[in-house]
């Protein structure tokens, strides 16, 4: 996986910084256990199930079953099967196959992201939300991309920074567009899912489908970027 990130330099336009692999997310930088609970218990949980492991719903809660489900995915990929989710651990859940060109896999991959998606359409809106109990506008973003292996940074002007910056003629499903509303700037971002529609946390409708066209958001499109390559 790569991620392009842009930066302003002083005097000297545009600086492209090229990263290899993923992003760290807070989830990922702390180690968990038995006995956690929380939102990044709830992400781990997401992960494994994705992967086939079952862990009896992502409640939030790391009891024996997702103990169980944790070990059996560190015994599968030659970790040393502890239980406990470190760094190695949140490597081997990051989704295998991200591609790096569009194609065929990258293809499985962007249908992935909007399936996960659409799972929470109908969450309600919370402000500085990152789990499905409610979600802002970033806070969405970023918890379907990290289910799928990607993470993106926690604030709507900051994921703009990220990904390959593309026109709205070169838009396609999978990638994020953003918009200016509170504030000047990205100050709201959603999932392009094709044909002018996008999927955004918004804080009036909650977790909604809405056009790039309509009259609220299109005068407020600002531009897109592209994370899955």
């Amino acid at each position: 996986m790569i991620l392009f990130t842009w930066k302003k330099v002083a005097s000297k336009g545009l600086l492209v910084v090229l990263t290899s692999g993923l992003l760290m997310s807070s989830a990922a930088a702390a180690a968990l256990q038995q006995g956690d609970s929380g939102s990044d218990v709830a992400l781990l949980q997401e992960r494994l199930q994705n992967l086939g492991y079952e862990v009896g719903g992502a409640d939030g809660s790391f009891g024996q079953q997702t103990e169980a489900a944790v070990k059996a995915l560190q015994a599968d990929r030659g970790l040393e099967v502890d239980g406990l989710v470190g760094e190695a651990t949140w490597a081997a859940l990051r989704l295998p196959g991200t591609p790096v060109s569009r194609g065929r896999n990258e293809g499985m991959a962007v249908s992935r992201i909007l399936a996960t998606a659409a799972r929470f359409q109908g969450v309600p809106y919370l402000w500085g939300g990152t789990t499905p109990d409610g979600f802002d506008c970033a806070g969405y973003t970023q918890y379907v991309f990290a289910l799928n292996g990607i993470s993106l940074p926690r604030t709507a002007d900051v994921q703009f920074e990220v990904g390959l910056p593309i026109t709205k003629s070169q838009l396609q499903p999978g990638d994020l567009v953003f918009f200016t509303t509170y504030e000047p700037g990205p100050s709201h971002n959603g999932i392009y899912l094709g044909d002018g529609r996008f999927i955004s946390a918004s804080s009036s409708r909650g977790v909604a489908v809405d056009r790039l066209d309509s009259p609220y958001w299109g005068p407020r499109y600002i531009g897109a970027r592209r994370v899955v390559r």
